[in-house]
């Protein structure tokens, strides 16, 4: 791992054995948690592919839908946020999982379009605190120098959900379709979020709340770890929560992330259905595809992240990124008729939007400190995931008012385009 400033009596090799014990400790479960998130969040996109007809709800009603998810999850970030820096980590996320895996299962219930917004209104409710909350815990034990690459390791659960959940869907809705009289895309939803419950109850056994709290470390590791955090700490800005959230900087980091959530969420609930727009009618087979791009990206974060933590360096690991997402995205709607040219560019779209996210959330980690980072990384989050309600609306409605997603696909490419500009200004 990358070298950082330590113990004047602390080896190096030391330090490394340290580090390299904490990650194989925490980033695997936490990664399996964020898989089994994202799929709850993201799996209406699979469930669409049946549910829209035998529900009868249009593009701009599953857009809706799919969309608001994300007003409970703005209206309930901040405070989710402070409620698990003030509780701890552990009983706070146990709680979050188990109540968004009963809520996710309860989808299948589903039966008319109030009940879909109703849901999925709760669902993001439900889950409003995760995603922020893993990324204030992770500050508690990596200083800011190694966080790209933490983060990158963390955040591919978002790619390797894709590569897990396309094929997993494809196969579930095919092989449970009728069994017990259900539906393939209610046995989608139960399936899928049963795996989020049992995870929630592993969470109050496995997790600690603090390094000091953590059994598996010796005296000497904790030292080392509490020293480099109290370190980094001293170059975080400590402010009040008020203050933190009409920070200019943090304003301007919440509008940047809106602008790539943009693209991660035009991609996350329609890549199934631009799949099949290419021309691929089986479910399976949308399912295999799906991972393609998802598979790539996953490589792509790990090494951008890498890169950036490498040179210390984030204003062109954020622009490029970016910018090759917006050209894969314009070219998916020009390439639309073309099955192989149009997969390389959904491929080189998702891997673009994909790797600007570990590398974003180094920034607002290495500004933001105590209670000011909890509410900081909680506002930018639940801001910048607004356009995870507009992005999937704003894709419905213009598929219904065209016909095709082609014109959507070049908003999304837009927004990627004045991600990468606002990079240039929020980065030194």
């Amino acid at each position: 791992m990358t070298t950082i400033a330590v113990p004047a009596n602390a080896d190096p090799s030391f330090q490394e054995m340290t580090y390299r014990k904490v990650a194989w400790r925490l980033l695997p479960f936490l990664f399996l948690c964020y898989v089994v998130a994202y799929l709850d969040r993201v799996n209406v996109g699979f469930a669409k592919l049946q549910m829209l007809s035998d529900l009868k709800f249009s593009e701009t009603a599953y857009g809706l839908g799919a969309g608001i998810f994300f007003i409970g999850y703005f209206l309930f970030e901040v405070p989710s946020n402070l409620i698990l820096h003030r509780t701890g980590a552990r009983r706070w996320i146990a709680r979050i999982m188990v109540t968004w895996g009963l809520l996710s299962a309860g989808m299948m219930f589903v039966q008319n379009e109030f009940a879909f917004y109703v849901v999925r209104f709760f669902l993001g409710a439900a889950e409003a605190g995760f995603f922020p909350g893993i990324i204030l815990y992770l500050t508690y034990w990596f200083p800011a120098q190694q966080r790209g690459r933490i983060v990158a390791l963390f955040m591919t659960a978002i790619a390797m959900s894709g590569v897990i959940g396309g094929p997993l869907s494809g196969w579930i809705m095919t092989a449970f379709a009728g069994v017990n009289g259900w539906a393939g895309w209610q046995w989608l939803f139960l399936i899928e979020g049963l795996p989020s419950i049992a995870m929630g109850i592993a969470v109050l056994f496995y997790l600690d709340d603090s390094i000091q709290s953590a059994k598996w470390l010796s005296p000497q590791e904790k030292e080392l770890l509490s020293t480099n955090i109290a370190a980094d700490q001293k170059t975080q800005a400590h402010m009040s929560v008020g203050e933190t959230l009409r920070d200019p900087r943090v304003l301007l980091l919440s509008l940047l992330y809106f602008c790539f959530i943009m693209g991660l969420y035009g991609v996350s609930f329609w890549l199934p259905q631009l799949i099949k727009g290419l021309g691929v009618k089986d479910l399976m087979s949308i399912g295999l595809l799906t991972a393609i791009p998802y598979a790539v990206a996953a490589v792509c974060m790990v090494l951008v992240g890498r890169s950036s933590d490498q040179r210390s360096e984030r204003r062109y690991h954020l622009m490029i990124p970016a910018v090759l997402g917006a050209i894969g995205l314009g070219l998916a709607g020009v390439l639309g008729n073309d099955p192989v040219l149009g997969m390389v560019a959904l491929t080189l779209g998702t891997a673009g939007v994909l790797s600007v996210l570990p590398v974003f959330w180094t920034l607002p980690t290495a500004l933001l400190g105590g209670a000011g980072a909890a509410a900081g990384i909680a506002l930018i989050n639940s801001v910048g995931n607004l356009a995870g309600f507009l992005s999937p609306y704003m894709v419905g409605a213009i598929k219904d008012a065209t016909g095709n997603t082609t014109l959507a696909l070049y908003v999304l490419a837009g927004s990627m385009v004045v991600g990468a500009l606002l990079a240039r200004r929020a980065t030194r």
